[in-house]
């Protein structure tokens, strides 16, 4: 059985139609689009990953969020979304110059490309390839 909601996150409204909650994954549609929906860990805090059904995520061009760059004190990269870590471009060490690439980040089904803020060297990587981070995360500290 399954049971239509109208949910509003961070101000975006989305109709949302959620499948047998009995299985693993949920099959769940978001303004008509389908997901899978896999529910790990005890379902009261469980934290749910969207798994697109047909196709692989795009790739798309993105530069650190100017809000969590000034947060972070320009001296680290941050996450500018919640997402999970695809790729690390970088080392501890390297010499990096502003917009080059320093990780991947997939979210929402889309490959976001993690930019340096500046020039610099890396002094260490704080996250690893499938790690799951929150917007502001650090990512990535320069020396």
């Amino acid at each position: 059985m399954s049971k239509k909601l109208n949910v509003k996150v961070n101000g975006n409204e989305y109709e949302v139609e959620v499948g047998d909650l009995s299985k693993n994954p949920v099959a769940v549609t978001v303004n008509g689009k389908e997901y899978e929906v896999e529910i790990g860990g005890n379902q009261a805090a469980s934290t749910a990953k969207l798994v697109a059904r047909p196709g692989s995520a795009p790739v798309v061009q993105t530069a650190p969020a100017p809000a969590a760059a000034a947060a972070a004190g320009d001296n680290s990269v941050t996450a500018p979304m919640p997402g999970k870590i695809v790729e690390i471009s970088v080392k501890a060490g390297d010499e990096v110059t502003p917009g080059q690439s320093v990780c991947s980040l997939e979210a929402m089904k889309m490959r976001n490309i993690i930019r340096a803020s500046r020039e610099g060297t890396i002094a260490s990587v704080e996250v690893s390839v499938g790690d799951k981070v929150a917007f502001g995360t650090v990512l990535v500290r320069y020396a």
